[in-house]
């Protein structure tokens, strides 16, 4: 059971529900005697994993996604402090801090009934979502409250906001009685809940967000060391609805079609052939980003052929954006506009292919269609899937690792090692195999940190992790202040690419230092089309703006731009 009414932070918010941080739980009896018991502070507990409190960046925040011609208020620069997501993220964030604080504050209440090792341990879970919750508002934020109690309106009202230094010391605190305190792991029968290794990860995320690499280096290291993760055999399955508590998740939340906890909006990236709409697609500049399978850019690999684009690519291109001319979703994926017809498996019969511009003029305006956790159950249950929600998995611990040894000047042949492993899982094979995949061999900063970079964008692409490295290495203006690209309409697509026989890229699009595509030779000779023109303001937008409601209500300073 959940807590029907619970903490919010929010001035305006506080005002439409009844006054008081200190809200009485209608279905959980009186706050001031609710969590006496081992039955009721779990019951509390268990509403922080609520997937409202676990929001993740959005990859069409990024330059992996195309979704027609359409921006979002982060790639059009137009967010402020009455966007959506900004006031929601801020007020469902302090929300989840508001529920921690009240189980921390009301533990006492159980010190008759429960040992001191029960109460550190729940003491440790909501010290860990806390942290946590702290962590997404100073990343995204910067500029935040911090406050561990329970508040009413007048107190609230007198709170500042708090200097970044001092609110990630407290995160890193949470994050460290969490290590301390939390299980490394748990039963076959228990629920899978916060580990000490999640905390770990955690804390290595937001040192790496924050640039404090030896803290980040240490956790991530830490995570390592308790050789309780490792990652997924086949990286394919590692996101489709049946693959549940992988071991390579470090943490995750669990859906369920049962209790109505699911992914949504799969209607727009599954196949029009299949049903669905094809209409948010993988970006060009992702597509283009993957190496070949010589370790290699496209641009300076003799194995490319900008006709043949999914030949001798990196595993994880093909395993991320549906191949042209495989089966997939039961029918044959080909964009080709003189592709009329397509095979459908389930008859063995030739039918109209949908998922050509050339019949149906909504098809992927860039040809591509993603592939990555998409499955056949995606056509089930109303378009709705199941998959696990993974926060963050052991591949980002490495990198993780990796990355700060880097920045750190440790370039050793852990750093190495470290992506190497994440690089031959792609290929299927023991990272230790070097002949079998192109293992990283460099020991220079620079070339490592490029490595990395890609490497990350290969590996986790529609998983949330690029728009927050796109800020935290200072890319965003330069990635995000780009043209989106997609294919010519029907009948010049046949007359300029087609005909001439420069299906499927015209060219070899060139990739700069940071793995970043540049389309404009293809484009100034008018054989691709602009299809969005994304904008990123860099004089405000490696910060979100506090929302409005706060800065009006609260006296909340806003973030310099804004």
């Amino acid at each position: 059971m959940q807590r029907k009414i619970f903490l919010i932070f929010s001035l305006t918010a506080l005002l439409a529900s009844c006054g008081s941080l200190d809200l009485n739980p209608l279905s959980d009896g009186s706050s001031e005697t609710w969590n006496s018991t081992a039955e009721e502070i779990t019951m509390s507990l268990n509403g922080l994993y609520k997937d409202a409190f676990w929001m993740m960046d959005s990859d069409e925040w990024t330059d992996d996604f195309l979704y027609r011609d359409a921006i979002t208020p982060v790639t059009g620069a137009t967010i402020n402090g009455e966007t959506d997501f900004v006031g929601k993220w801020w007020k469902d964030t302090y929300k989840a801090i508001g529920r921690a604080n009240s189980v921390l504050q009301s533990l006492d209440r159980a010190e008759k009934v429960l040992t001191p090792l029960q109460l550190s341990r729940y003491a440790a879970e909501a010290r860990f979502v806390r942290a946590c919750q702290y962590s997404r508002l100073l990343s995204h934020y910067g500029n935040i409250v911090y406050t561990e109690s329970v508040l009413d309106i007048e107190q609230a009202l007198e709170l500042k906001q708090t200097d970044k230094a001092e609110v990630l010391k407290h995160i890193y605190a949470d994050f460290d009685s969490a290590i301390l305190n939390l299980p490394k792991a748990y039963g076959a029968s228990e629920l899978k809940r916060a580990t000490s290794g999640a905390a770990m990860a955690m804390k290595a995320r937001i040192a790496l967000q924050m640039e404090d690499w030896a803290t980040a280096r240490d956790a991530a290291k830490a995570c390592m060391d308790l050789n309780v993760y490792k990652l997924h055999t086949d990286f394919g399955s590692l996101f489709l609805s049946k693959t549940k508590n992988s071991p390579e998740t470090v943490f995750g939340l669990p859906r369920s079609i049962a209790l109505k906890v699911t992914l949504g909006d799969c209607q727009n990236f599954v196949t029009r052939n299949a049903g669905g709409w094809g209409a948010k697609n993988p970006s060009w500049d992702l597509f283009c980003a993957f190496l070949c399978k010589d370790g290699l850019p496209i641009d300076e690999s003799p194995s490319f052929n900008p006709r043949k684009p999914f030949l001798n690519r990196d595993p994880r291109c093909t395993a991320t954006i549906v191949e042209f001319q495989t089966s997939h979703l039961g029918y044959t994926y080909e964009p080709h506009p003189d592709t009329l017809k397509v095979f459908k498996v389930a008859d063995g019969k030739a039918v109209e292919n949908k998922d050509t511009r050339s019949i149906a003029i909504f098809a992927s305006f860039n040809g591509l269609i993603w592939k990555k956790g998409v499955d056949g159950d995606w056509l089930l249950n109303s378009w709705t899937a199941e998959p696990d929600k993974i926060i963050i998995r052991y591949a980002d611990v490495l990198l993780m690792y990796a990355e700060a040894k880097v920045e750190l000047g440790e370039a050793d042949q852990s750093v190495r090692d470290a992506i190497n492993m994440v690089r031959a899982r792609a290929y299927g094979v023991a990272y230790t195999n070097t002949a079998a995949y192109p293992a990283v061999t460099a020991t220079d900063a620079a070339a490592l940190r490029k490595t990395i970079r890609i490497e990350r964008r290969m590996e986790f692409a529609m998983e949330g992790v690029r728009y927050m490295d796109l800020i935290r290495w200072k890319l965003a203006g330069k990635a995000l202040n780009k043209q989106n690209f997609g294919l010519l309409d029907p009948e010049d697509l046949r007359n300029k690419v087609t005909r001439p026989g420069l299906w499927f890229f015209p060219s070899t699009p060139a990739i700069d230092d940071d793995g970043l595509a540049d389309f404009s030779a293809m484009y100034n000779a008018g054989l691709i089309k602009q299809v969005a023109l994304r904008k990123f303001d860099e004089t405000r937008q490696y910060l979100w703006p506090i929302p409005s409601t706060e800065v009006i209500s609260s006296g909340l300073d806003q973030n310099p731009n804004y």
